[in-house]
């Protein structure tokens, strides 16, 4: 019976920073996958010379596991290439090595875009708001200025009504006014 077969994948990657940049590789294949780095589109041999990039890969089963150590620091933009390769297929890691400095600058200039651009946006939908605002507020005032009127005008109605009040008279005394005669 045939063996099963399958094409080389990258399962994990990783890099880390400390007193030399190491990065390393980890694909699963069957065959098991051969494993190459290039740095800056060079060949990088296994165990390098001294001062030049260190390879060290294991293999086991169908999984390859590869680590390489820059003991030199890199031109900044160089790029370092991991590829997992069996008569199946291949799977590339590419990583773009940057200085910290340059992710530092950028990562400040995007937030200060950022920030610039955040301000503008308020100031536009402040701009765009302002008329209904505008005229929410003179409603608003309008309707407060018609109800002082209108109890302005209730009040001066009333101050204008003639005042009439009904005296009553004594009882028992009447008053008779005599009629004209015409002769």
């Amino acid at each position: 019976p045939s063996l099963p077969t399958a094409p080389a994948r990258l399962l994990h990657s990783s890099c880390s920073l400390e007193k030399m940049l190491q990065c390393s590789c980890s694909f699963h294949g069957v065959p098991t996958p051969s494993v190459q780095w290039w740095v800056g589109g060079a060949l990088v041999g296994v165990n390098g010379t001294n001062g030049s990039p260190r390879v060290t890969s294991t293999m086991l089963g169908p999984w390859a596991n590869s680590t390489i150590r820059l003991t030199e620091k890199p031109e900044m933009g160089t790029r370092l290439l991991c590829e997992g390769k069996n008569q199946n297929g291949t799977h590339t890691l590419s990583i773009l090595l940057m200085s910290s400095s340059l992710v530092s600058q950028t990562f400040m200039k995007g937030l200060i875009q950022g920030v610039v651009y955040g301000a503008i946006a308020i100031a536009l939908l402040f701009l765009c708001l302002l008329p209904l605002i505008v005229k929410h507020t003179r409603m608003k005032q309008a309707k407060k200025t018609a109800a002082i009127g209108a109890k302005k005008s209730i009040k001066v109605k009333a101050s204008q009504e003639p005042k009439t009040s009904l005296k009553l008279k004594e009882p028992g005394k009447s008053t008779v006014a005599p009629e004209k005669q015409d002769k």
